[in-house]
């Protein structure tokens, strides 16, 4: 202890000092410091020399956008109310029975198609002939009555006029008469209405149609008034449509109407697809519907093969006429923006130009042009949504088209090598697979037959032909042109690539 603090004392810096760090930390940490300053200068440097593209909604200004057009023609365009609805019956019947009794038995099958006046059901009439028995009898009675009182008003007349009796006596007889001829007539109404209820026991179809299913069994006893009935009949040929149309096409409709135009109606499936069937307009309401704004409109159809249903949802397309022989134009190629309605207008240089339309009714996929189109101007139906005023554009169909003719000029026409020689022409897909004609003497001469067809065994000659075509291009094109298909000279193609 007494040592250690004598050392102390002597060499106080040397006891307090720590130790020191490693050497090879420091480089170690000098080494990942001048990494990374690297790493910062390189990708700076990167970046300024990269070129400067133009990015956004337009891509790249020298990269022609492929677009789909279609030209302008002139076509009929139909002027037509489309709506929803639903199929509506001319004629639905709920038959109830109109006396009480106990239902006897039925004579339709469920599903089955009736006429007017075909049995239907029939309720036991036993208790309405025993109360037409007893008014029949009661109406002898009283007749019997009635003569007994006509024979003594004749006496009495007689007396009467012999002063033999009372002068009141003989007008007491007449009201006498009179009373029992009521009676006699009372029962022979009673008699009419125990037959009507003999004849409502036996139940007929009241209009033509198809029955649904039964709604009450045999041996159930039935009511006067009751809500439930026996079956409901449905006349489902021919059949109607139920449909709604804003009033603000009223004004339309109604010109035609009161012209004397049939209006063609057509009903589709409820996925707007399939056509169902075709009518004709029958009738509109008397009033609009101020809830709705809308007014119901009746079409009436033959429905011959059974395709409309009761209450069915439909969708109806009513024709009101038909604008002959005018502008149309695709729906996929209308625009609206800034400008308005307009379209992009392809030019003969492959240039787009917009231009404004003024467009009319919409028939289908096209609409009718008031201004602005003419026919046979192509206008741009895809990918104008990256388009702007002047935009080169690349049109596919037109492009393949154009390669194809060039092609059949510069290959399939005849012609002669570089060194003048005639030169012999394969079938398309015979030839090299870089589309150009082997000259006499190249290689495709050691894998061709002898009658100018390439040998599939040889599968190094479309490598053997490619490398001299390359190499006889070096030697033989001048500066700015390349080597033709049989190696000739053509014009470098443009940039488009066409």
């Amino acid at each position: 202890m007494h040592e250690i603090i004598s050392t102390m004392e002597n060499d106080p810096q040397g006891a307090m000092a720590k130790p020191k760090a490693p050497v090879w930390r420091w480089v170690f940490v000098l080494a990942i410091a001048a990494l990374i300053v690297a790493a910062i200068v390189y990708q700076s440097i990167t970046f300024l020399h990269q070129p400067q593209t133009r990015r956004g909604r337009f891509g790249d200004a020298g990269t022609p956008q492929s677009v789909g057009v279609a030209t302008i023609h002139r076509g009929d365009i139909r002027l037509v109310v489309n709506a929803l609805g639903a199929v509506t019956p001319l004629n639905t019947v709920t038959v109830n029975s109109q006396i009480s009794g106990q239902l006897m038995s039925v004579g339709f099958k469920e599903g089955q198609l009736v006429r007017k006046g075909q049995f239907l059901a029939q309720i036991d009439p036993r208790p309405y002939k025993i109360a037409l028995e007893q008014y029949q009898a009661q109406l002898a009675r009283d007749e019997a009555t009635l003569k007994q009182a006509q024979m003594d008003l004749a006496r009495y007349k007689t007396l009467s006029d012999q002063t033999s009796i009372a002068r009141q006596t003989y007008e007491d007889q007449v009201w006498v008469v009179k009373q029992d001829q009521g009676t006699v007539d009372s029962d022979k109404a009673q008699i009419k209405a125990q037959q009507l209820n003999l004849a409502y026991c036996h139940i007929v179809a009241p209009v033509d149609g198809r029955v649904g299913l039964r709604l009450v069994d045999p041996g159930n006893y039935v009511q006067v008034g009751s809500t439930t009935g026996i079956v409901v009949i449905t006349l489902l040929n021919p059949i109607s449509v139920v449909f709604s149309v804003p009033e603000d096409s009223l004004p339309a409709i109604m010109a035609r109407v009161h012209a004397g135009a049939s209006l063609p109606v057509v009903a589709f499936d409820r996925a707007n697809v399939k056509q169902l069937a075709t009518g004709q307009f029958f009738s509109i309401d008397n009033q609009v519907d101020t809830t709705t704004g809308t007014v119901k409109l009746r079409a009436s159809f033959d429905n011959a093969a059974d395709a409309l249903f009761p209450s069915q949802f439909v969708n109806v397309v009513m024709t009101l006429d038909t604008e002959k022989n005018v502008v149309t134009v695709p729906v996929a190629a209308v625009q609206r923006g800034a400008p308005g309605t307009y379209a992009y207008v392809l030019g003969s240089d492959n240039t787009v130009a917009v231009r404004t339309i003024t467009l009319g009714a919409q028939d289908g996929g096209f609409y009718a042009v008031q201004s602005g189109l003419s026919p046979g101007e192509r206008v741009v139906t895809e990918g104008a949504d990256r388009l702007r005023e002047g935009a080169h554009v690349n049109v596919p169909g037109a492009t393949n088209a154009a390669a194809a003719s060039a092609g059949q000029g510069g290959a399939g026409q005849g012609g002669a090598s570089a060194d003048g020689r005639p030169h012999r022409h394969r079938r398309d897909g015979q030839g090299g697979g870089s589309g150009w004609s082997g000259a006499q003497g190249g290689p495709g001469a050691s894998s061709a037959t002898g009658n100018g067809e390439h040998r599939a065994d040889d599968p190094d000659a479309a490598a053997r032909r490619e490398r001299w075509r390359q190499r006889h291009q070096q030697d033989s094109t001048p500066s700015g042109a390349q080597p033709g298909p049989s190696g000739g000279q053509q014009v470098p193609p443009s940039p488009s690539g066409r």
